[in-house]
C-alpha cells in the first residue's frame, strides 16, 4: 500500500514522528491548532465543549484542505462574567495570562521551527483570543531569532470559528433574531454543535429556559456572581436541535476551508 497522505491520520498525535518529518519535509505543510477552555456550559453541556468544538471543527477543515491537526489547548485564559460566565463558577478551571501565552508560544514555535509553514490558531473560547495573538507574535519572533523555520517564511492565521457564521445562517438559526455573540454561551449556538457533533455528552432534559443575562456595560472585580444567572449560561438553549448544528458546521468549516486555500494556498 502507498504511503499517500490520504491514507495518513489528521490528528498528529496518532502519526509516527518520520511520517510527520516526512511530511513536513515536502513543504507546504499546514498544522491546525485548536484552543478551548476547560469551562462550566451550564446543566445540559459538558465542561468540556470549547476544546470538543474547536477541535472537530478543526479535524473537518484538514481534511478539506490536507492539513493536521495538533493536539488542543484544553485550557484557556479566565472566563470573564460578561462573555463565559465568570471564573468564580464551579468547573471553570482556568490559566491566567502569561500561562496561557507561555504554553502557546512553545507549542507554536516548536512546529514552526521544525519546518511548519503555516499554523492556523483555531479559537473556540472567546477570552482566549488577545493572549493567542501575543502567543504567535512571540513564537514567529522567536524562530526568526534563531535563524530556523526552514526556506519559506512562516505564517501564523489566527480565528474564532464564529467569526465564520454567515448572516444567512444566522437568520436560520435564529428565527426570531440573533441576540448577539456577547450572551451565545451555553445558548443555541453551542448547543446546537454539540446536539450534531457529540450528542452522547448533551442532556437536553436538564437543560432551563431563563431571560438572557443582562450584564452592565463594564466588567466589575470581583464580580457581582448574582448577575450571572444561576444556570451559568448566558443565554437559554431554547430551539437547539441537530439539523441548525449541521447547518452551522457544514457552513464554518467549507467558508474556513475555502478561506484557507486562497490565503495558503492549501491542497
Amino acid at each position: 500500500m502507498s504511503d499517500t497522505a490520504a491514507q495518513q491520520p489528521v490528528r498528529l498525535a496518532h502519526l509516527d514522528a518520520h511520517r510527520y518529518r516526512d511530511w513536513v519535509a515536502r513543504g507546504g505543510a499546514t498544522v491546525i491548532v485548536p484552543a478551548g477552555a476547560f469551562e462550566q456550559h451550564g446543566p445540559h453541556l459538558p465542561m468540556g465543549t470549547d476544546a470538543l468544538l474547536s477541535t472537530t471543527i478543526a479535524e473537518a477543515v484538514a481534511g478539506r484542505t490536507g492539513a493536521k491537526v495538533a493536539e488542543p489547548f484544553a485550557y484557556g485564559y479566565k472566563s470573564q462574567q460578561k462573555s463565559g460566565g465568570g471564573d468564580h463558577l464551579p468547573g471553570t478551571i482556568s490559566l491566567d495570562a502569561a500561562a496561557l501565552i507561555a504554553q502557546a508560544r512553545c507549542v507554536l514555535a516548536g512546529f514552526l521551527s521544525q519546518g511548519v509553514e503555516n499554523l492556523v490558531v483555531l479559537n473556540g473560547h472567546f477570552e482566549n483570543y488577545q493572549f493567542l495573538y501575543e502567543a504567535a507574535d512571540l513564537a514567529l519572533g522567536d524562530v526568526r531569532a534563531a535563524g530556523g523555520g526552514g526556506g519559506a517564511a512562516p505564517s501564523v492565521l489566527l480565528l474564532s470559528y464564529w467569526d465564520f457564521v454567515s448572516e444567512e445562517t444566522l437568520a436560520e438559526v435564529y428565527p426570531g433574531g440573533f441576540p448577539g455573540w456577547d450572551i451565545e454561551h451555553g445558548g443555541v449556538l453551542e448547543t446546537s454543535l454539540m446536539l450534531h457533533l457529540r450528542p452522547e455528552l448533551v442532556d437536553m432534559e436538564r437543560a432551563v429556559s431563563h431571560p438572557a443575562a443582562s450584564l452592565p456595560r463594564f466588567d466589575r472585580l470581583p464580580v457581582v456572581a448574582e448577575r450571572t444567572p444561576e444556570t451559568g449560561c448566558l443565554s437559554a438553549p431554547d430551539g437547539s436541535d441537530a439539523r441548525k448544528g449541521e447547518l452551522l458546521f457544514e457552513q464554518v468549516t467549507e467558508d474556513l476551508a475555502t478561506d484557507l486555500r486562497r490565503e495558503l494556498g492549501t491542497s
